[in-house]
């Protein structure tokens, strides 16, 4: 598919991340002015909720879905509706639209307005559901030999997180405290993370809701769209309390989303397979058709003052399983699945060690720093390093870009002001 070409001239620049093809879904506010739906092209913002109270819109003629600050009203009206949607704005945008005139008023500046979380999280889940990853990790504490846990192979292994952690790009935080044993204490140690890491993801956001167990290929049609996702992770001390139910408090300081969410749709003609497997998948697992996408990936790390370096490239293709075959699974149970829901990819690594998507894997444990321009070393994040995430499908003359996924780790909560410390 060609660049579609539109009014709105920073739209059709080949290196916008925002072109008509499209359209990605978000909340912004200007000033101290109310928050409100908008939709990403080229350097502006449309802002949808203005345009449903003008009446160029109605993606339900029965009722308002954009007089909130998210999108999920909107998603629970389900595919024909996405559709349409993304239609009715195309029709509004292209290139000598009838009815430019009445819209161009509800065009505000990107540049000028502040971005919030696009949609309310109902529950997250993060997969461990890359192969190099898992190998890579595994390899590390088990071996090669043992790399891969015996059933990773034959299902995607999750764990269920914390919505309440997952934030919007731009949003710092503090390093956390946690319990943690290292080589200097003979005992467990209550101290700052000093292994905290990024994690490299994309996430799937459900956006219709299902009653007891789906197929893959209705898994698809639920997803209502994707954004880059940065998993958090203290490796100390996840190395300390993941045994036997996993990882827990290690993974609960932050979890943080860009703010565009891309429609699948925009998506589709990206599509790739799975890879090959070295086993059968089981009947409800397999997939009727490609379930992954082309999507190139990158980070940056910078250190406070400095300049930053892209310490990783890959790509989402490289996971071993596709979000619908994660969302199938999740519902295998008889699990329901909300409008809002969350699912992390895991960690998307590539073959090559410029590719792989955590410090862990980069710096090897720690045995391996990577060098930075300026010549600075990291093992693990330090205090004031910003992480930012990039991803986009390249296509003919244009590309589908997320935006960028950005976050800052403070230095940890001093020791006199921790809550049993305070007098």
């Amino acid at each position: 598919m060609p660049l579609m070409r539109s009014w709105v001239e920073s739209a059709n620049a080949p290196d916008t991340d925002f072109p008509l093809n499209n359209l990605p879904c978000g909340v912004f506010s200007l000033g101290d002015g109310e928050m409100r739906c908008g939709v990403a092209i080229g350097e502006m913002i449309l802002d949808v909720t203005g345009l449903e109270e003008a009446g160029l819109i109605a993606p339900d003629p029965e009722a308002a879905v954009f007089d909130v600050a998210h999108w999920n009203d909107f998603m629970e009206l389900g595919p024909e509706a996405w559709a349409a949607f993304r239609a009715r704005l195309t029709e509004l945008l292209a290139e000598g639209a009838a009815e430019r005139g009445r819209v161009e008023p509800h065009l505000v500046a990107m540049a000028e307005a502040r971005l919030h979380m696009p949609f309310s999280v109902s529950e997250f889940t993060d997969f461990y559901a890359g192969k190099h990853h898992a190998m890579n990790v595994g390899t590390m504490f088990r071996g090669p030999e043992n790399a891969l846990p015996p059933n990773w192979l034959s299902i995607p292994i999750g764990y269920n997180g914390r919505a309440s952690s997952v934030v919007v790009s731009g949003t710092d935080f503090r390093r956390p405290w946690g319990q943690l044993k290292s080589p200097e204490h003979e005992l467990p140690a209550f101290l700052p993370s000093r292994r905290f890491d990024f994690e490299l993801e994309i996430g799937a956001i459900v956006g219709q809701p299902s009653q007891g167990m789906v197929s893959v290929a209705e898994a698809d049609r639920m997803i209502f769209g994707y954004v880059l996702l940065n998993d958090w992770s203290a490796r100390d001390i996840q190395a300390w309390e993941y045994q036997p139910l996993g990882p827990f408090q290690a993974k609960a300081t932050a979890t943080t989303i860009s703010p565009w969410i891309v429609m699948a749709a925009a998506l589709e003609p990206f599509r790739v397979s799975t890879p090959p497997r070295e086993r059968p998948l089981l009947p409800y697992l397999q997939e009727p058709g490609p379930m992954l996408y082309d999507i190139h990936l990158e980070v940056d790390l910078t250190p406070e003052g400095g300049e930053p370096t892209t310490i990783t490239r890959t790509n989402y293709r490289e996971m071993y399983y596709s979000s619908a075959q994660q969302l199938a699974h999740h519902t295998s149970s008889g699990c329901p699945m909300n409008v809002g829901d969350l699912l992390g990819s895991g960690t998307i690594s590539g073959p090559t060690k410029e590719s792989r998507g955590s410090l862990l894997e980069l710096s090897w444990g720690g045995k391996e720093p990577i060098t930075l321009k300026g010549g600075g070393k990291r093992s693990f994040i330090e205090d004031n390093d910003t992480i930012t995430m990039r991803g986009w499908a390249q296509g003919d003359g244009y590309r589908i870009g997320f935006g960028e996924c950005t976050g800052k780790v403070l230095p940890a909560l001093p020791e006199d002001e921790l809550p049993f410390n305070r007098r």
